[in-house]
């Protein structure tokens, strides 16, 4: 199934063809000019500059071909050589009929669908999500219902941060403030052989009510400060953090603790935010494959010895950049930086661990694609990571990309804080938009007739929608101002608006229910019938360039202009009041394909819209 503009851009190939040019001079797009033309194609400009013709004779060829097409009322030229098409209302009418009876209102599927992992949130043990964690969480459950609704085998992995320095920071923290815990992983074995799953549950037990995750929250940052300024402290994290890696049994126990008292927490907003992982796989899943991974690395020679560390260059020979001396001078040094992969201290490092779990997924899922769904920050890391990934050959190249992204800030244009300076939990910001919500109900007069529990599900699923709405409607890669007056409003470009206008749509459908009125063929006769039907016809299109550009913000745009094509198709045509039968049953279809690509795109951002407000 074919969307309009694609079908006119074939026609109009074949037309550059028969003209002896280039039939990928028949691009077709929308038109800049609704009120001239439905699409438009240019062509012709670049095939006069190619074949050094004039434009407009080139443009006089093509439309004597596009005539024929029964599909278009009009086929004119205007300017130097632009070509104006206007579709025939009988073509719109079998395009919205057959829209209407695609349960995927228009969406094609995938000619050769791909194995896609998406890697996305990266939520850590003992370190409560915090706004920094919103777009990630946001923008890759998007992408991942994206892709998996075009037709790909798609497995979103949360990428659970259990692993690293950051264990060994907390393990002495913990047994510096608790002697019991101290005195307890002296008595454990390194290996115990004779110690079984009870025991050691026993074990963790005793954990349970001396750190809890109010502990770890508490604990971590102020470890985290004291190692920056006391090298003994630091030595002693790192220390430990080695001994757990190498297996030791009640650091491992321990740690087994941290991750379990996080999850839950974890797992509580996520669920509030609308977002699942088919995976919680830890980067400590990939340590088993580290050290056979280093000695591959090793046998391949690509591990080179440097001031006691070993890493891999990743950089081509002879790929250099500026860098600038504390003397002022300036020296050209390898770019990018080598892959730290062991320490100097003998510990697997960040970029190993995300190596070492390329490794495991090739040889779990086999990938074709991931995408890492990170800040925009971390691109220096990824570049490092991936061209060592695809010198071991554990990925082929392009198979690897960072989806990277901007920040969410405040008024001052700088990351978001809280008024007092610090970082706002996630938790908190949830709730701020709950309570928002709420308010802006109230001031509408809308869920008066609720429950109060059904009110507070509303109030839930509007503040939620007022959150990522105001983060999918912009291209990933920017940045922009948290303003949460202007995301909740019910007026403008919000999450709120859409959500009403779906409910505005669910409500008229359900009097015409109530009065056994159904739908019928389509009728395309006025003007705002005519523009909801285009509209509908550009859902494909929307969805092609998401998934291309991995971009959910062409599906968010689409799902507002949507929004407003119908509430102005709704103000021009009366549905139920409409005299003729025909044009009645027309418009109740059109209403209910509305809806229905309305929670289609809704759906692909996450967002999940009440039945009643």
């Amino acid at each position: 199934m074919n969307d309009l503009k694609r079908s006119l851009s074939e026609a109009a190939a074949a037309a550059f063809q028969a003209a002896g040019l280039s039939p990928d001079f028949g691009r077709v797009t929308a038109s800049d000019r609704p009120d001239l033309a439905d699409f438009q194609c240019n062509g012709a400009l670049a095939a006069a500059k190619s074949a050094k013709r004039n434009p407009r004779e080139i443009a006089v060829q093509v439309v004597e071909q596009l005539k024929a097409d029964p599909r278009l009322a009009s086929v004119e030229i205007a300017g130097v050589g632009f070509i104006n098409m206007r579709v025939s209302p009988a073509a719109l009418a079998a395009r919205a009929d057959e829209i209407a009876a695609d349960e995927r209102a228009g969406a094609s599927l995938l000619e050769q669908p791909r194995r896609v992992l998406v890697d996305y949130a990266g939520p850590n043990v003992a370190k409560p999500m915090h706004v920094g964690h919103l777009r990630a969480s946001i923008i890759g459950e998007s992408i991942k219902r994206l892709y998996r609704f075009r037709g790909d085998q798609v497995v979103g992995d949360a990428h659970f941060g259990d692993w690293g320095f950051q264990m060994g920071l907390l393990i002495t923290a913990v047994m510096d403030e608790d002697a019991f815990i101290a005195a307890l992983m002296d008595k454990l074995p390194d290996a115990p052989r004779d110690f079984s799953d009870a025991d050691a549950a026993k074990v963790r037990a005793e954990f349970a009510g001396r750190v809890t995750l109010a502990d770890l929250d508490r604990l971590y940052p102020a470890a985290a400060a004291r190692a920056k300024e006391d090298a003994e402290y630091r030595d002693r994290a790192r220390k430990a953090t080695a001994d757990l890696q190498n297996g030791r049994f009640g650091y491992r126990l321990l740690w087994k603790h941290f991750v379990d008292v996080s999850r839950v927490a974890l797992e509580r907003e996520f669920h509030a935010l609308g977002v699942d992982f088919d995976l919680w796989k830890g980067e400590s899943d990939a340590d088993p494959l580290i050290a056979p991974m280093v000695r591959q690395l090793e046998d391949k020679g690509l591990l080179v010895e440097d001031q006691g560390a070993r890493i891999v260059r990743v950089a081509r020979p002879g790929e250099t950049k500026k860098k600038k001396l504390p003397d002022g001078s300036v020296i050209e040094v390898e770019s990018p930086d080598p892959l730290l992969v062991v320490s100097s201290e003998g510990s697997a490092m960040y970029g190993t661990t995300d190596l070492a779990t390329i490794l495991d997924r090739r040889q779990s899922f086999d990938p074709h694609l991931i995408l890492y769904c990170v800040d925009q920050r971390q691109a220096d890391h990824f570049e490092q990571v991936f061209r060592a990934a695809y010198l071991a050959g554990y990925a082929q190249p392009g198979g690897l990309e960072h989806i990277g992204f901007g920040t969410m800030n405040g008024a001052d244009g700088k990351p978001f804080k809280t008024r007092a300076g610090g970082v706002l939990k996630l938790h908190d910001l949830i709730e701020m938009a709950r309570e928002k919500a709420r308010e802006r109900l109230r001031e509408a007069g809308l869920g008066a007739e609720l429950s109060p529990e059904a009110f507070e599900e509303t109030a839930h699923k509007v503040g939620v929608a007022a959150l990522k709405f105001a983060d999918l409607q912009n291209f990933r890669g920017t940045s922009y101002v948290f303003d949460l007056d202007r995301f909740t409003s019910f007026e403008g470009k919000t999450g709120p608006y859409l959500l009403y206008q779906t409910v505005r749509i669910k409500s008229i459908l359900r009097k015409a229910a109530d009065q056994g009125a159904q739908g019928g063929a389509v009728i395309v006769a006025e003007p705002a019938e005519r523009d909801l039907t285009l509209l509908l016809d550009a859902f494909e299109g929307a969805l092609g360039e998401a998934y291309d550009k991995k971009a959910p913000n062409f599906v968010a745009e689409h799902a507002y202009k949507l929004a407003q094509g119908f509430s102005k198709f709704y103000a021009a045509c009366p549905i139920l009041g409409a005299d003729d039968p025909a044009v009645r049953a027309s418009r109740l279809t059109l209403a209910q394909t509305a809806l229905k690509q309305l929670e289609l795109a809704l759906d692909l951002l996450g967002v999940e819209a009440p039945e009643r407000m």
